[in-house]
């Protein structure tokens, strides 16, 4: 019994006469350490009183298995209180005994109840016991040459350290999350956090794996991983068959203001001529009107799919690098200089078609304002009598013109095709996956915030890379979302 800074002993003999003892402790002693050496001192008293076969009453195996070895304390309140349900107690009799210093470790390894990868080893090294079987045998002999046993506490023998000190499973782990996630963690990739536990002295067999299974469970890991730039999904073309068939439509903007509030251009490119429109606007919700106008339809593919305005994003660079490289500074009237950039666009031979725009919706190059400057062979024989003869037999013969522009615009997407396609990575995800979206897809992100957010679960596949999501409270989201967009979620 603990009582302050002293435990009280009582050893019943088989004659029924009970012997008391008090011990005085010099030290400060909690209940756990005042349990632990009265047990001790208890056992070391009756083998001096020449007892023979001695019978302790405890309700803790813990403390019993303390006192034999097997077990060891990991901190000083592990020892549970010492059950002495011993009838008439009373003190009669009483030698005190005083103890100067505590007897039981503070802080000693974890406690293990089951066997692990290293009981094997153990036996082997102390016992020099071996599985029945030859070939485990062999191996195991073989394997415990690089293990020895110093304090019962086993080590391997490394080729960086002296010792490493072998851990449990179990305790790898909680290692792997103090040096990952803890007061000094920086939540390292996998090799960093194995080598890192390796370098502090540790060693079990699937650290590496441990590691690797942590880090990808790891919340805030997956939330701030770096983006996928690798594709996920073969690259999927889209051929118009013919002029004016499909158009490409974006919103290009904010700009400085320009005459009339106008600060959004909104730009349309044919997928066949390459012929390019664009609308300065002051408002972008009149862009459905515009469309009408033009008798547009629209279709919508998923959101920040990478390839489906891939033609509409490379026009929209080149008419803002025109329009930048004509303004003398910035915040001049932006808009005025559109006409001459598209027209720059529009008589220039682009490499998919091999022909100009203008030659492709006409039939015939367009004359140039440098040609009029200094005239070229065409305009100085120019004659006006069979100029306008000569448009329309170009028109009757464009068809042949476009044919040919058609079959190179195959040629050059297989060529786009066979070089993207080699840099595919497969990712895709079945119904219940649980996934994380890029947070800069639809809006800005701060240097600090995470580039992932979620997680959401697939509801539908649709194909070709996009899915159907719904929110952790089962609400759909409004769109599709492609598969460069999304990530698997590791729970």
């Amino acid at each position: 019994m603990a009582q302050g800074s002293g435990a009280g002993i009582v050893i019943t003999t088989p004659q029924g006469e009970d012997l008391e003892f008090a011990i005085k402790f010099g030290f400060k002693a909690s209940n756990n350490e005042a349990e632990y050496e009265a047990l001790v001192i208890g056992l070391r008293m009756a083998h001096e009183t020449g007892a023979k076969h001695l019978l302790a009453y405890s309700d803790s195996q813990l403390v019993v298995k303390q006192v034999e070895g097997t077990y060891e304390a990991k901190e000083e309140n592990s020892l549970s209180k010492l059950a002495s349900s011993l009838e008439d107690c009373r003190t009669r009799h009483i030698t005190i005994h005083y103890l100067p210093e505590a007897r039981a470790p503070l802080a000693v390894q974890p406690i293990t109840t089951g066997e692990d990868w290293r009981t094997p080893i153990i036996k082997w090294i102390e016992e020099g016991l071996l599985p029945e079987n030859r070939w485990k045998a062999a191996r195991l002999k073989t394997r415990a040459t690089r293990f020895i046993i110093q304090e019962h506490i086993l080590y391997k023998k490394s080729y960086t350290h002296p010792l490493l000190r072998c851990l449990s499973t179990e305790a790898g782990i909680h290692i792997l999350q103090e040096i990952h996630s803890g007061c000094c963690g920086a939540h390292v990739g996998t090799r960093i956090l194995a080598n890192k536990a390796l370098q502090a002295g540790y060693f079990w067999p699937t650290m590496k794996q441990d590691a690797i299974r942590l880090v990808s469970k790891c919340e805030r890991c997956q939330k701030h991983s770096s983006l996928i730039h690798q594709p996920a999904e073969p690259l999927t073309t889209m051929l118009s068959p013919c002029p004016f068939r499909q158009w490409g439509i974006d919103i290009v903007g904010p700009f400085p203001l320009a005459a009339g509030q106008r600060k959004f251009l909104l730009v349309a490119a044919n997928y066949f001529t390459k012929w390019v429109e664009a609308e300065p606007l002051a408002l972008i919700t009149k862009g459905e009107e515009w469309c009408l106008g033009l008798r547009i339809k629209q279709r919508f593919t998923t959101v920040a799919h990478p390839q489906a305005n891939g033609q509409v994003e490379v026009t929209n660079r080149i008419l803002v690098q025109g329009i930048k490289r004509r303004l003398e500074r910035v915040g001049e009237n932006w808009a005025e200089e559109l006409t001459s950039v598209l027209w720059a666009y529009r008589t220039t031979p682009r490499g998919s078609i091999g022909e100009t725009p203008f030659s492709l919706v006409y039939g015939t190059e367009a004359i140039i304002p440098a040609e009029l400057g200094m005239p070229s062979h065409r305009v100085m024989n120019f004659y006006e009598e069979c100029n306008e003869n000569l448009l329309r037999e170009n028109l009757d013969l464009i068809e042949e013109l476009r044919k040919k522009a058609f079959l190179r615009i195959q040629r050059y997407k297989n060529i786009m095709i066979n070089s993207y396609n080699k840099r595919v990575k497969s990712r895709s995800f079945q119904v219940g996956d649980l996934v994380l979206r890029r947070v800069d897809a639809l809006k800005p992100i701060g240097k600090l915030d995470p580039t992932w957010e979620g997680p959401y679960k697939v509801t539908s596949v649709i194909g070709k890379g996009a899915y159907e999501l719904e929110d952790p409270e089962g609400r759909p989201l409004p769109r599709p979302w492609n598969v460069h967009n999304l990530k698997k979620y590791f729970a």
